[in-house]
């Protein structure tokens, strides 16, 4: 799609001028109006400009009209005491959405081609990206990743929205990295306490173990033990008490008649002194063996009663002396493993957990692995069906190559070319290239850029700054 016609009417500093679909170069010193063509131009495709003034001045209504080989017709009027006016027809027939639709017309690069020499490798990048056409929204993003992802531009082009989705600097990577140094903390924490726990270990057996029924039976065993070992002991000393009451017994009976005869004898020498006592003591005396006996007969029931109860504990000595103490080695090593098993139960529960949350912390992260490499092999995918607009180009995270150098390893030359090569890259496109600042170029590339646009065909406007005082409009095809 050529001009034909470029008509201009009190617009920046033009009065009236009408160009055809030749290319121009207009020349002249700064303020004779050789950019007001190109500004005119770009006002006409895109409602905007970077003058504060876009109607002459004393003018109420400026115009531009551009007519197309293909039928297309641009009018935009502005106006200073009524709303602009803007009217975009194809093959007579009013266009809907016409700003959506002239946007598709052009790409930056052709109505500013020197600009795009002077950028930044950042901005080249990005008006490189946006050339590529790829059709989606928010719902695409949603569907690929089953979210909107934060922290991330979306007014920028699918590559750039994709290379900040995976970047070391977006919101998966920041994430993954606490999740995966939370994982490590906590597995850090697993190991010091895993150290201390027996392999194996069965915490279930060891939390459910009756440790105070197990200390009841060991008292209990070890009660009876207790039992047969002093009946042995009282076994193995019986003839010993034997022996002892016995001589309890002779040495109250020997006590008792030693008693006896002293009071015998001292009675007996009283006699002849206590004449007048005699009969007194003649019946004491006679009491004397009767004394005696009721002392023998209560001795005799004391040792009895000893022997009794030595017969007794005999009885009940011979029942636990007959039996064999109980062996409660095992039964102390279990309780003993009990104690230190049940030690181990609260670390080893925390251990599971600690498992658990890595385990689910482990799944967060490989979620957003997944989800970083997505965004990284999205770009491979996207380029297989987008519409590429240049031979040549192709993005490595989420920069743009041209035959595999980066845009700002190309010469001024080479970007010059490249802006033609976009002009050039869709049939239904406007094939015009408005190179405002041309003196910024080298005389070499100018020279080139101009050959280049005429070999294919391409209609370009410029203007360059010169000494000449007047303006001058030179046709170069």
């Amino acid at each position: 799609m050529k001009t034909t016609k470029i008509k201009i009417r009190n617009l920046f500093g033009i009065s009236e001028t009408e160009l055809d679909g030749k290319s121009i170069e207009i020349t002249g010193t700064n303020g004779v109006g050789k950019t007001s063509v190109i500004d005119a131009v770009r006002y006409a495709l895109t409602n905007s400009s970077n003058r504060d003034y876009i109607l002459k001045k004393g003018e109420n209504e400026g115009e531009i009209l551009i007519e197309t080989d293909t039928g297309l017709y641009i009018n935009r009027k502005k106006r200073s005491g009524q709303a602009d006016y803007k009217s975009v027809k194809e093959n007579w027939k009013e266009i809907n959405s016409p700003e959506s639709f002239l946007q598709k017309l052009f790409t930056p690069l052709q109505i500013d081609p020197v600009a795009f020499t002077q950028m930044t490798k950042n901005e080249q990048n990005r008006v490189i990206l946006d050339l590529i056409e790829f059709d989606w929204d928010l719902n695409w993003i949603k569907e690929k990743f089953g979210e909107i992802p934060e922290n991330v531009n979306y007014e920028q082009n699918i590559l750039q929205v994709l290379s900040d989705i995976q970047s070391e600097k977006g919101d998966y990577f920041q994430r993954r990295q606490n999740i995966n140094r939370d994982m490590r903390n906590k597995l850090a924490f697993i190991e010091d306490l895993a150290k201390d726990i027996p392999e194996n270990y069965d915490a279930d057996y060891w939390e459910n173990y009756d440790l105070s029924g197990a200390y009841k039976k060991l008292a209990e065993i070890n009660a009876e033990n207790g039992k047969i070992t002093r009946a042995k002991t009282f076994l193995d000393g019986y003839n010993g008490k034997m022996r002892g009451i016995e001589a309890e017994k002779e040495i109250a009976i020997s006590r008792e008649e030693k008693a006896i005869n002293d009071e015998r004898t001292s009675l007996l020498s009283g006699i002849e002194r206590m004449k007048a006592e005699i009969r007194a003591s003649e019946e004491k005396l006679g009491g004397l063996e009767t004394k005696l006996a009721d002392k023998k007969a209560l001795i005799e029931s004391r040792f009895s009663e000893s022997v009794a109860k030595l017969d007794a504990d005999t009885r009940i000595a011979n029942e636990y002396a007959s039996k064999t103490v109980a062996d409660t080695t095992e039964l102390e090593d279990e309780i003993n493993e009990a104690d230190a098993m049940k030690s181990h139960i609260s670390d080893y529960r925390r251990i599971v957990q600690l498992r658990s949350e890595t385990d689910e912390l482990k799944k967060q992260s490989d979620s957003l692995t997944a989800k970083i490499e997505l965004a990284r092999t999205l770009p491979g995918e996207i380029l297989q069906t987008a519409t590429i607009p240049v031979e040549g180009l192709t993005v490595k995270d989420g920069i743009p190559l041209i035959n595999g150098l980066p845009v700002s390893n190309l010469s001024e030359g080479e970007q010059l070319d490249l802006c033609v090569d976009v002009a050039l890259s869709k049939p239904n496109s406007l094939q015009i290239i408005l190179i405002d600042g041309a003196e910024k170029l080298s005389d070499e590339n100018r020279k080139r850029l101009y050959e280049k646009c005429a070999g294919k065909g391409l209609q370009f406007i410029a203007a360059r700054t010169t000494n000449d005082n007047e303006m001058e409009i030179k046709y170069l095809c």
